[in-house]
Order: C-alpha cells, then structure tokens, then sequence
C-alpha cells in the first residue's frame, strides 16, 4: 500500500467495512481499507455471520414469502420513531440488492436459513422463517497465507472448540434434531482425516458462521486488488475545505496520512472495549470483561466523528447477550441459544425469575438490567439446572458431560464460572441467593413443564422460543423439570456482542452533523453509526445485514459524488 491518495478509504476491515471497500471498487472507485489490529475480519469473524435480509431472493425456493410491506410494517412496529422511516425504507429496499450485487460482481454468496424466524415471529409482519441468510462455506485454503491473517472463530461458536458448524449444524446438534449424531460424527471424521490441513493448523479449513462471511470477503478484495493495511489504527480525520478528504493513522510508532479524494467509511466497530466509555454512556453497573466481543473495539471511530462535529445517537444502548467471563478466554462467552433448553431456569439473588429465558438475548439483557434496577440483585444473575441438563447440552463453555465430564472442567472455573451441589439449598447457599426462593422457583418449573405452559413469561410460546430447544421434550421443548442432583449454578452478566449507539446517519449512510447537516465525505457503518434497529433487535443478522447494505448505499453514493465531479469538470 505504497500510494497515500485514495479515493475512498475504510477504516475497519470486519464484514461492513470490507463491503464498502469492495463496491466502492466495483464502482470504479480506488478504494483502501486500515485496520487497526493485526488480524483483519473484526467483530464479524467471531460472530454467526448471518445478515438478516427480509425479502430476500431465496425465501420463494424454500415454501417462504414476504413483502416490502410486511417487512416495514414489522420494522416500525419494533422501532417506532427512533430511527427516520427513511432508512427503514432504504433498507428493506436495497437489502435484497445488496445481496444479489456480492453475489454476481463479487462471489460472495450467502444461503437462506429455511427454519430461522425473526426474533418477534408473532407480532404484525414478523415471519416464522427465511428472512435470515448465511454465508456459503469456503475452504480456507483458498486464501493461501493470508489466512493466517484472519481473526480466529470463537472456540464456543465451534464443534469441540475448534470444527467449524454453520447455522443449520448448529440448530441441529444444539436441538439434537433428527440426524444430529450422524452430523457430529461427519463433521467429527472430516475435520481429523483431513491429514495434511492438520500439518498446518488446528483450525478447520472449512469455514462457516462469520469464517465464511470474512473468507470470502477476503479473497474477493484479493482477486480485485483492493489493499488492506494491517496494524493501522485511525487516530483522526482530515478536513479541507470544510469536508473530509483523508485519515491520519498510526502504523508500527509511524505516523501517516493517507488521502481520500472522494471521502473514509468508518466502520470500526463499537466501543465496548473502552471501560471509560462505558462509564460515560451504558447503563450502571457495566464492565469491559462482560464483553463478548473481542477486545479493541475502543470507539476510535466514535471519536474522531466526534471531533469534526458529528452527532451521536443510542449512545446508552447494546446489543446485549447474557455473558460468562472465562478464565483464560480473551472474551466472555455468550450464552445464546441455551436458555431455551428445557431443564435450566434464570434467576436473580431472590431465586426469582425475571424474563423469559428462552426470549432474544438482547431482550433478556434490558430485562436483566431493569430487574436490578429494581431489587439490586440481578447483576449478575444465575442459570441453574440438574444433571439431567448438564448430560444432555451444552451451555456456554460447558460441552455436555458426555464430552466434557466435571472432572475434565479446568479446575480455576470452579466459584468463578459456576457453583456445584447436591441439593438445591447448598447450591443457593454457595452462589449467595435465596434457598427458600429458589426452591420455590423450581418447584415451579416443574409444574410448568407438566403443563406445557409458562403462565408467568410465556416461554416456548412462540417460533423463536422453540427453535433452539428440544423437539423430543413434551409437551413444551423449552420447558423441563430440574430435579436431578447434582446441581449447577454458571453466573452470567449483561454483556454484549457490541455497543449500538453511534454516529448519526441518513439513509445514503452520510454522517450528520446534530442539526441534520451533512459532513462532507464522511461515512458511517455498523457498530460506529446509530444502530438502524433502535432498541431492538428484528433478527438473526439484524447487525450484520444493515452494516453492509449501508456499506452498499455509500458505495453508491460516493460514486455518485465521483460521477458528479466528472460531468462538473466536462
């Protein structure tokens, strides 16, 4: 990356800023991206690398439909008025296009997930299934040494750790649906007779979830000659003539200033990493080792937005996910998917429940902080379940016993990462919450689960409740007794997967000033802007699928601005 004068430069290299950089390319831009860190790939190649895509191409293959209206009307159900209709409708509209412009000018492809339904399945235009997509699988091998460039999977999104699963494996083995253990024993055998891969690496060289997502986003800026500068991090942005014309990095102690003619995408992710920005902004008590996300994402582009004057919004918001810090780990880990299996309930220093378990992790997280609110014993709070539980699933970093057996569980986890007894009033005792409530709470469940029915918060009562539990329990799949000693106890915390509030931007991903004034050459995708889904979360891939529409539409737009200049000049 010799030349210092771009046309477009992006900062941040996860799935929306590399996006940016790709179409910006296609477009006969010269685009460039900086990445802070060593690794390229971001928050995107540890996450499940889904984009939710309402009205995408591939429902009709699948039994599914869906409408621009539908989609809209679900969207501003959930939002309301915090996000303009504008970019609601510059979403649903180009979404779709998004998808198909990676597929035919780059090779990035991307699967519908049959099963998947939104979030809110059943309020007004919400979908039981097919709105979500994942990405193709991709052999690492294709990317030859740069691969080992590529931020590494999280060991609890992997098979064992370290077999790689996409969307469907893993609502398969976590459900043990029909043919989940000729699957394991598939994705088992490929992985350990791929002899000459395992020379080089234990990492698998099929890659799925955010793998994939960042693998063929990676070979496709290779094949098409859009550099990437490692090690780069963003300190500040240049202005000229009352707009933004370039960055200012630091590289190696090094201090360099690149230009860019046309305008920088920031795309750099949230600032969860920051515990000062934490403190200023989100919700009390919060802590960067709740984070589930990997660490660096220190609000760089948040600042230097800041600094030329741009506005902010859903500064006090995340996308939250119940977490467990693991000793050794270099995040916390997410507890997703599992607490919609039967035989676990979630209480709080009462032994009460306060949520739905089985509800969106982002949603049980706001409940987690507004039940602490309340009482001051909710943070943090406590999955608990039997034997019969631990045999059967996993939940965070516990693979079921049958893989991972109690004496097999590194010895530090122990009064850290979870609690061990033999009778529920011991359990209480050692994790400090009430005996007598947390006897009655589980007297409960049991009643419940013989009901099929969870009259206090409904779990199991919708689409997406369902989807991760166990269809071989009746007559509720997300509801079962917890009887069998010994029991567990995993503390869990109101992480997050990234923070959500931003720099605000118009539905071109232009970034505004506070009074609506547009700054000049300046962009803003993913976790650095105004999330577009407000205070919720619509989807699997409702972070994902609007960070790289919007690294699309300003693509889109900064070719414009340079198609623009050309006619003015002629």
């Amino acid at each position: 990356m010799s030349n210092s004068e771009f046309d477009v430069i992006v900062a941040g290299s996860g799935a929306g800023g590399m996006t940016a950089a790709l179409c910006a390319a296609q477009f006969g831009l010269k685009a460039a991206v900086i990445e802070k860190a060593e690794l390229y790939g971001g928050t995107t190649a540890v996450s499940g690398g889904g984009i939710w895509i309402p009205c995408n191409d591939q429902m009709a293959t699948v039994g599914a439909s869906d409408s621009d209206a539908e989609a809209l009307t679900y969207l501003k159900h959930l939002i309301g008025n915090d996000v303009p209709a504008a970019k609601l409708e510059a979403y649903v509209r180009n979404a779709r296009e998004m998808v198909r412009f990676l597929d035919g000018k780059l090779g990035v492809r991307f699967k519908v997930v049959p099963e998947y339904p939104d979030y809110y399945p059943d309020r007004p235009g919400g979908k039981e299934r097919a709105r979500s997509m994942q990405p193709a699988p991709i052999d690492a091998a294709r990317l030859g040494d740069e691969f080992f460039r590529q931020r590494p999977a999280f060991p609890s999104t992997q098979v064992l750790g370290r077999i790689a699963m996409d969307q469907v494996e893993a609502h398969t083995l976590f459900a043990r649906a029909k043919g989940w253990i000729w699957l394991m024993v598939k994705l088992m055998w490929k992985y350990w007779t791929d002899f000459a891969w395992r020379k080089k690496t234990t990492r698998d060289r099929r890659l799925t979830m955010g793998q994939a997502l960042v693998g063929q986003l990676r070979l496709s800026m290779l094949q098409h000659g859009v550099p990437l500068l490692l090690g780069a991090r963003l300190e500040s942005l240049v202005v000229e003539q009352g707009r933004v014309a370039g960055v200012v990095v630091t590289q190696n102690g090094k201090t360099l200033k690149l230009g860019a003619r046309k305008g920088v995408v920031i795309a750099t992710g949230g600032f969860e990493s920051s515990q000062e920005l934490r403190e200023r902004y989100l919700p009390k008590p919060t802590q960067a080792d709740w984070t589930a996300a990997p660490r660096g994402n220190e609000g760089d582009g948040l600042k230097a937005g800041l600094a030329v004057g741009a506005a902010t919004g859903f500064m006090n918001l995340t996308w939250g996910a119940p977490t467990v810090p693991v000793p050794g780990m270099p995040s916390a880990t997410g507890i997703f998917v599992e607490r919609s299996l039967p035989g676990s309930v979630c209480v709080n220093g009462r032994g009460q429940r306060f949520a739905n378990e089985a509800g969106p992790y982002g949603e049980f997280v706001s409940a987690m902080q507004a039940d602490h609110a309340k009482t001051g014993a909710t943070i943090p709070c406590w999955v608990v379940f039997d034997a019969r539980f631990r045999k059967n699933y996993p939940c965070g970093p516990f693979m079921p016993s049958g893989i991972m057996p109690d004496s097999k569980l590194p010895a530090d986890w122990k009064g850290t990462v979870y609690e061990k007894a033999d009778t529920l009033d011991e359990l209480a005792a050692k994790i400090g919450v009430d005996a007598a409530g947390l006897k009655q709470t589980v007297a409960k469940m049991a009643e419940y689960a013989k009901a099929g029915v969870d009259p206090e918060f409904k779990r199991g009562g919708n689409a997406f409740d369902r989807y991760y539990a166990d269809p071989r329990v009746k007559p509720n799949p997300c509801l079962g007794p917890i009887e069998q000693a010994p029991f567990y106890a995993i503390k869990l915390y109101p992480g997050e997967l990234g923070t959500k509030g931003g720099l605000v931007t118009d539905e071109a991903a232009r970034v505004l000033r506070p009074d609506g004034s547009v700054i000049g050459g300046l962009y803003a995708i993913g976790n650095c802007s105004a999330a577009l889904m407000g205070r919720t979360y619509a989807g699997a891939g409702a972070t994902l699928g609007p960070a790289m529409t919007f690294a699309y539409l300003a693509a889109k737009d900064l070719a414009a601005a340079q198609a623009s200049s050309k006619r003015a000049a002629a």
